[in-house]
């Protein structure tokens, strides 16, 4: 039998509450309620503009705290307004669950418990989704949005699309979101994890009826639509933005650079060949004239050649935007070996541009092609001698 006194003095002492976001789940959403104030009575119920009766019901559970709109706006605006009106109402954590019955409130002290260790953590609810009864295209959905979950934000998840959450509400209270529908579940993970909010993950139950009781909002086409176009902003901006701010601030702390001395370069256990070719590939990559495209190259060509991608990551930011004058200049000099006549050699001053790039590409890109090839084999040899001196091969050891 639950303690409802415990349970309920926990929330409170947390300043925790539970919010459900409801779209016309009449059917479902009282036995969710009475489920839930078996627990807490800190409940707040965001009414995201119901058509059926579900107002009538919200009326005869007058101890919990409402949100309600006339016009239906999406999960994603049900999700910012509770959130919202949570931290107005003085509480710094909501745990959100769906009205559809999915959810078992005897999974709240699960995530509950986290507050003990994970005080500033997103948690999220992991699905058992090998289970029985698994609706098919769920299964394929989660591991689509889990594998770009892990590009954007090099985080493994078991469940990036369950509905069952422990969010840090008063710390997110200045983060300002884009997204009004599903998606906004996959926004404001990625972008909480890009402003160093950890992600954590606690093992929760789940019950899906039989196909013809199910009762989805989900439009396969449409949803997924918005999906795909989020995830396409979300990698840009992770390669062109969060990838080189995170390796600046990597530059800048010494326990960086003893850990990637440690762990990466003597410690791993890969040859000293490997370790030299990695280096040297992400340095040619790094120079390599597919502007806009070289860390995701070379992050894909790192895997299927399977060379340390903290290597290759490393080494591609030869071209961070400070040293990108140096490398055009580089390139453009290099160039002039195979263009005799009507080469040029521009100057290494703000004068250096596009135009310029423009009117001379063919010597900018044979010169950068060239200088990619010879800066990134000699790189490999240069490191491979090093280590040679100050690092015992493991494949040597071994036999």
């Amino acid at each position: 039998m639950t303690d409802t006194t415990t349970y309920h003095d926990q929330f409170t002492a947390h300043k925790a509450a539970v919010l459900v976001p409801t779209y016309n789940n009449a059917k479902t959403l009282e036995a969710v309620l009475r489920d839930v104030l078996s627990y807490t009575t800190h409940v707040i119920v965001v009414n995201d503009g119901s058509t059926d009766n579900t107002t009538t019901i919200l009326d005869t559970f007058p101890q919990i705290q409402r949100v309600e709109y006339i016009a239906n706006r999406g999960k994603g605006i049900a999700l910012r307004r509770g959130f919202r009106f949570a931290v107005d109402q003085g509480y710094e954590y909501v745990i959100t669950m769906d009205a559809d019955g999915q959810h078992f409130a005897s999974d709240l002290p699960v995530l509950l418990e986290k507050l003990n260790t994970e005080p500033k953590a997103i948690v999220i609810g992991a699905r058992n989704l090998q289970q029985e009864n698994m609706p098919g295209k769920n299964t394929f959905a989660n591991k689509f949005s889990n594998f770009w979950f892990y590009v954007e934000t090099g985080l493994k998840a078991p469940d990036t699309q369950s509905g069952y959450r422990l969010y840090p509400v008063h710390a997110m209270r200045k983060m300002r979101f884009w997204c009004t529908k599903y998606e906004f579940e996959i926004e404001v993970l990625v972008r909480s994890a890009w402003k160093g909010v950890k992600i954590d993950w606690a093992p929760i139950k789940v019950y899906y009826p039989p196909a013809e009781e199910r009762v989805s909002h989900f439009r396969p086409f449409r949803d997924f639509s918005r999906i795909s176009v989020l995830n396409t902003v979300l990698v840009f901006i992770t390669f062109l933005y969060i990838k080189p701010r995170d390796f600046i601030r990597f530059l800048f702390k010494a326990e960086s650079w003893r850990m990637m001395w440690y762990e990466h370069v003597l410690n791993k256990e890969e040859t000293n060949a490997r370790k030299a070719l990695s280096v040297g590939f992400g340095i040619f990559m790094g120079i390599v004239p597919i502007w806009g495209f070289q860390m995701v190259t070379a992050m894909a060509l790192a895997v299927l050649f399977r060379l340390n991608k903290a290597l290759v990551f490393m080494f591609c930011h030869i071209s961070l935007p400070p040293m990108i004058p140096f490398v055009i200049f580089a390139s453009f000099a290099t160039g002039k070996i195979w263009i005799k006549d009507g080469s040029i050699l521009p100057p290494l001053t703000s004068d250096l541009s596009l135009d310029m790039i423009t009117q001379n590409l063919f010597q900018y890109l044979t010169g950068a092609v060239t200088l990619a090839i010879v800066a990134g084999l000699l790189a490999s040899l240069v490191v491979y001698i090093m280590l040679s001196i100050f690092r015992k091969d493991p494949v040597k050891q071994v036999s």
